[in-house]
């Protein structure tokens, strides 16, 4: 037995002494995509380019850089290079089949849910994951619906085996609902001005809550005489919002209550974040001086007002931006989603500088949410999240040919490649 003991001892010096050997260590992730007409977003195009990528990182983009001997070298002449595409608010791997309730996951009961986060309903086998990501899209941000406080949303990339592999940045915003006199486009006559002045009151109230509630729980951690106050886990989930740490994602419409939400970003002292803005062209330069920056809903929906016209949504953007006001696109939507770099180029069709559209789905969106140290542009110590297409990645007729997400290629296969196979071998 002594004699075996001492062999198996043996065996497991040379085993531990051969994993940590230098000669065996393994080389790192290098790849140099060569020859690409480079879009870094920030800063100039670069002709002939070159971009390497080391541990899922971009370590250089240029030209006539030095590749690396042990570097793969992936040919990308005659593409251009873009960085992946962020949509700002969407519900991929919440709903799968809108009519069919047991595959839709992104609206609680109840009017005030702030604990709510969308990321742990998240289904990474979505089949509306691989088609956005076969369009260009590397990461979007995932949000909850319903009530006057929905919950929170997650920023995700659009690969991953598990929810928790997929979760970039969690929580993201608190989701809002503000009450509005009437949401343009829905047909809806104009509520009583006392019904939404109660609502309001309910917002106000529950934010009020939760800063006393923490200032009871500060007061008790700083002297043990004071109990701590009974959990509320409604108002914990509240607690960063009130302080100012995690921006209120307010989802509103018409010009005039725009105006009553900037009133009330203003008057509660919150970071703020307004959605869909349909209307916003009307009050530009108050959204301008309240500082807020805006995600617009997606430019497929019916105009808001006919009085407004019919091109008012698509118009809406290049009117903020020539205002000055900080935006982004998303397609507000996950059988959509595919479809965000067109809510860009059609704004683009409608006034908005081409080269702002293009930033309006990487690095603002990437910007509003605060991962822009990480992504949204080609540039060095970025994530490569990396997309070569064939031509302009906002329009209809450019084909996407390969995708890299932190690095490393995706499979661009999904249920639309699946349909289009399968009609080719019919007779």
């Amino acid at each position: 037995m002594k004699k075996r003991g001492i062999i198996f001892s043996l065996f497991f010096i040379l085993v531990v002494a051969f994993i940590h050997s230098p000669g065996e260590e393994k080389s790192s992730d290098f790849r140099a995509i060569k020859g690409a007409h480079i879009i870094p977003v920030i800063g100039e195009d670069i002709e002939d380019g070159t971009i390497l990528i080391k541990d899922g990182l971009i370590e250089a983009v240029g030209k006539n850089l030095s590749i690396p001997k042990e570097a793969e070298i992936i040919d990308a002449k005659g593409l251009f290079a873009y960085p992946g595409m962020i949509d700002s608010y969407c519900y991929l791997g919440l709903t799968e089949i809108g009519s069919i309730q047991a595959t839709t996951d992104y609206r609680e009961t109840g009017r005030i849910n702030p604990q709510v986060r969308a990321t742990e309903a998240l289904r990474p086998d979505s089949m509306h994951i691989p088609i956005s990501r076969s369009n260009g899209i590397t990461t979007a941000l995932v949000a909850p619906s319903g009530g006057l406080i929905a919950g929170q949303s997650g920023l995700i990339r659009l690969t991953g085996w598990t929810a928790d592999e997929m979760i970039v940045k969690t929580p993201v915003a608190m989701h809002m609902e503000f009450p509005a006199i009437v949401r343009p486009g829905f047909g809806r006559e104009a509520r009583p001005s006392e019904e939404i002045s109660k609502q309001i009151d309910e917002l106000k109230d529950i934010l009020n809550k939760a800063r006393f509630y923490q200032k009871r729980k500060e007061a008790a951690l700083k002297n043990s005489l004071l109990e701590l106050p009974e959990f509320d886990e409604k108002l914990e989930f509240l607690i960063p919002v009130v302080k100012g740490e995690l921006p209120v994602m307010i989802s509103v419409y018409a010009d005039k209550d725009i105006r009553a939400a900037i009133k009330f970003v203003q008057e509660e002292n919150l970071k703020a974040i307004f959605f869909a803005v349909t209307q916003a062209w009307k009050v530009a330069e108050d959204i301008k001086k309240s500082g807020i920056p805006v995600v617009f809903g997606s430019l497929t929906d019916m105009p808001p007002s006919w009085d407004d016209g019919y091109d008012s949504l698509y118009r809406n953007p290049a009117v903020l931006q020539k205002a000055g006001v900080k935006f982004a696109f998303s397609s507000q939507s996950a059988s959509s989603a595919k479809d965000l770099p067109y809510n860009a180029s059609k704004a683009a069709a409608f006034g908005l500088d081409r080269k702002e559209a293009l930033k309006g789905v990487t690095i603002y969106p990437a910007q509003i949410f605060g991962v822009d140290n990480i992504m949204g542009s080609l540039e060095k110590g970025k994530v490569a999240n990396i997309v070569l297409a064939d031509g302009d990645i906002l329009e209809l007729g450019t084909n996407i040919k390969r995708v890299f997400i932190d690095g490393k290629e995706v499979d661009l296969s999904n249920r639309y490649t699946e349909l289009l196979e399968k009609f080719k071998k019919r007779e």
